[in-house]
């Protein structure tokens, strides 16, 4: 527990660096302001956060195979249902390009810790480079996915 404390606590000081930038789809939820960290999807609230990876303690990159980096950039999300404030499970699908349109490969994976459902994924990111990561949540019993866009912009030297 206390590592996915440590997760969810150094993702919380990392905040985003600007919001999402405009989108075709005008029911896609952005990050607002550039601090916000959380999207309202219907009857859930997704909670978000983008960081380099070697900003994670070693023991809890260890406890999680996660790569420790500073070019390596780590999506970490939660979902929870508004109403109970608990943790569920989700279908998540991320695409995450920079700026140019080149597509970053991240694959998302769950993580259970008692309570707690969090989902990482990680991808190579340079200097300076911003990525946009477009996200796609479907809440278990939920009818539909919903979208939530924003973007970081990582510094790695």
């Amino acid at each position: 527990m206390k590592t996915c404390k440590s997760i969810v606590a150094l993702s919380s000081l990392v905040l985003l660096a600007a919001c999402g930038g405009p989108d075709e789809q005008a029911t896609v939820p952005q990050a607002q302001p550039a601090e916000a960290s959380f999207a309202n999807i219907g009857n859930h609230v997704v909670h978000f956060s983008a960081q380099l990876t070697n900003q994670l303690p070693l023991n809890v990159a260890q406890a999680y195979n996660i790569e420790r980096n500073p070019n390596r950039a780590m999506l970490n999300l939660s979902v929870l249902e508004t109403a109970s404030n608990k943790a569920v499970t989700a279908d998540i699908k991320v695409e995450t390009s920079n700026l140019t349109g080149q597509l970053k490969d991240v694959t998302m994976r769950r993580i259970n810790e008692q309570e707690a459902i969090y989902y990482i994924g990680e991808t190579d990111v340079r200097n300076q480079e911003w990525l946009i990561f477009d996200i796609s949540i479907k809440p278990e019993g939920a009818d539909d996915a919903s979208n939530v866009r924003f973007r970081r912009q990582f510094f790695t030297e």
